[in-house]
């Protein structure tokens, strides 16, 4: 029979008059234990593969997807922005992206963009391919590079801003005395420092509606939870899983996917780890969920891009 909550296991377990009993009770009512219904994979099978999209790209970032599900890409050392239709023909957006990185979608259908080619946050109309810059630093210095954006329903946005030393750039060390996550109004103003104890923080993704922002600090291998507070601000911190990440997203369950060598690991809404999707290169980069049905994983890794249908769709 299916059970609705831990306190339906409990009572089951309660009816069974054993030592055994008690102890599986105790361990599900400490959180030790975790159902067996909340390990169900993202994919058809654990055996399900990835299927190649494209490939001789120079280096696949930032992946994001539209309100109907098109999805757009950076092919970052060739300075362009790449988009898939839906019939996942791929071709080329806009050459030059500013270096584009990590990119988001806003509610009016304009592109966010991290381009660090001068350490820059992006808005593109993609109607016209017209761009204009947001900000660019913090407290009057250069900010160190934006790498990822996610984008609260409100219009906030949550960035993450680590020094990673590009080849484009002039200066050789990092603006910023610290590697930090910040926010910022939609329209560019108000650029806050939200937490820079954190080592490199990189990967970030949301979940409006539980109000939550979870960042990957790949330098230290954690990736943490903050809650947002009713100003903004984010707060609560706490340990999510101990792995870092280059990019993620989030499906409609909560679970969160990171990317990184082994492919993308997907963690359930508590932190579990519940599925590794296998990609059949040496780095895996980003990650976003779109296409028709909003139930295709995409996977930007080295020089190519991939995709494998999900049982669950994007949030």
């Amino acid at each position: 029979m299916p059970f609705s909550s831990l306190s339906s296991l409990r009572s089951v377990f309660q009816h069974f008059e054993s030592p055994f009993a008690s102890v599986i009770t105790a361990l599900i009512t400490l959180g030790c234990v975790a159902p067996a219904w909340s390990q169900e994979l993202v994919t058809e099978s654990a055996d399900s593969k990835v299927q190649l999209v494209a490939d001789g790209f120079k280096f696949t970032e930032g992946p994001a997807v539209d309100k109907d599900g098109v999805v757009y890409f950076t092919d970052q050392p060739n300075d362009r922005i790449m988009k898939v239709d839906l019939d996942s023909k791929v071709t080329e957006f806009m050459k030059p992206a500013g270096r584009s990185n990590g990119m988001y979608f806003d509610a009016a259908g304009l592109l966010i963009a991290c381009a660090d080619e001068k350490n820059e946050m992006w808005e593109i109309n993609v109607a016209d391919k017209s761009r204009r810059v947001l900000f660019n630093e913090f407290d009057g210095v250069k900010l160190n590079g934006p790498n990822d954006v996610w984008i609260d329903d409100n219009g906030t946005l949550y960035f993450t801003d680590p020094y990673y030393q590009r080849p484009w750039w002039d200066h050789k060390k990092p603006p910023q005395s610290k590697q930090a996550i910040y926010r910022a109004d939609r329209d560019g103003s108000n650029v806050t420092l939200m937490d820079d104890a954190v080592k490199q923080p990189n990967g970030i993704i949301g979940d409006a509606k539980r109000r939550l922002v979870f960042v990957a600090d790949i330098g230290d291998s954690k990736t943490y939870q903050y809650t947002i507070a009713k100003d903004g601000s984010l707060v609560d911190r706490k340990l999510f899983c101990s792995m870092g990440s280059d990019g993620m997203t989030i499906d409609e369950r909560g679970n969160v996917y990171l990317t990184g060598g082994k492919g993308v690991t997907v963690f359930d809404k508590n932190g579990q780890q519940i599925q590794v999707i296998s990609v059949p290169k040496g780095w895996t980069a980003n990650v976003c969920i779109g296409g028709k049905d909003r139930k295709t994983l995409f996977i930007t890794a080295s020089d190519s891009l991939f995709s494998i249908p999900l049982k669950v769709s994007g949030l």
